[in-house]
């Protein structure tokens, strides 16, 4: 009887073609790691090269030291000393956080209306939002001036900025709707069924499933609204006690002539709380501008 004896599996080298994959697929890693290395320095760069001058005497800063040789953390408390500083924080709430809710609250039902509703005329409308938001503010900017200033006599305010959000944004209708034209129809048949009106279908129904996209047009605004500066110099140059952070930084330039370390430590102050609050909405952001739309 032959008996018929296992032989252990050899394993060859590796040929020519793999060895050349693999040295193509470790290339290709290294260059796209490389070059997403490369991207963040180019954006985190200036960025720490502002903190770090916020935290040097006068002397040293726009040196060529790179490090503070003392961290001088009061330059801070300096900034928040300066007259009318923590006027133009309460001003940029105000505007951001007011504006927002505005154009949120006005934009969702236009948006609403023109996603789901069949009616003459609702491609002309969508036309005209997005040829809205062609229009540079530029152009318009005269004769909103002449009205708000003139005939409503509210130049030294933010309420000539303010007031128009409540009549919603062609941006955030445009990006909403896109988003609501991705939630099935089968929803909002359903809660009508069940008895629902349109506001409460509205209100029941698609705001819940709209969530990411009302972040991310939420965020939108509030960052416009936080780092517009183009505003408040046209309608509150005149009146220092509605200065907006963005405004009122410029100003601070030329109150502190040579002190760039206290300008810096302003620009993180302004900074910090758009930076935290995207740390915190990164993911409804992200996730409304890519506009996944509903998930099983």
């Amino acid at each position: 009887m032959t008996q018929v004896l296992d032989k252990p599996v050899q394993l060859g080298t590796p040929t020519v073609a793999e060895r050349t994959a693999r040295r193509k697929a470790l290339l290709e890693w290294i260059a796209i790691h490389s070059l997403g290395i490369a991207a963040a320095l180019f954006f985190t760069l200036p960025f720490v090269f502002v903190v770090l001058t916020s935290l040097m005497s006068d002397q040293q800063a726009l040196t060529r030291d790179l490090v503070p040789d003392t961290w001088q953390w009061s330059n801070y408390t300096k900034v928040f000393d300066t007259p009318g500083f923590l006027t133009w924080w309460k001003n940029t709430l105000i505007y951001a956080g007011l504006g927002t809710v505005l154009t949120v609250v006005s934009s969702v039902p236009v948006a609403y209306a023109l996603a789901k509703f069949r009616f003459r005329g609702r491609n002309v409308a969508l036309m005209l939002v997005i040829s809205m938001m062609m229009l540079p503010p530029q152009v318009v900017i005269i004769p909103m001036y002449l009205f708000w200033a003139k005939q409503l006599d509210l130049s030294g305010s933010l309420w000539p900025l303010i007031i128009p959000m409540a009549f919603g944004d062609a941006f955030s209708i445009f990006l909403l709707r896109q988003f609501l034209t991705t939630i099935p129809n089968e929803y909002l048949d359903a809660a009508k069924v069940d008895g629902c009106g349109e506001l409460r279908t509205l209100l029941k129904v698609v705001l819940p499933m709209a969530r990411p996209g009302i972040a991310a047009v939420a965020l939108f605004q509030f960052f416009y609204a936080w780092n517009d500066y183009f505003g408040p110099q046209i309608y509150a140059s005149e009146n220092p006690g509605a200065w907006t952070l963005s405004y009122g930084l410029e100003s601070f330039k030329g109150a502190h002539h040579t002190d760039w370390n206290l300008t810096m430590a302003a620009t993180v102050l302004v900074m910090a709380p758009v930076i935290v609050v995207f740390f915190f909405a990164q993911k409804a952001f992200v996730e409304g501008v890519t506009l996944t739309g509903v998930k099983g």
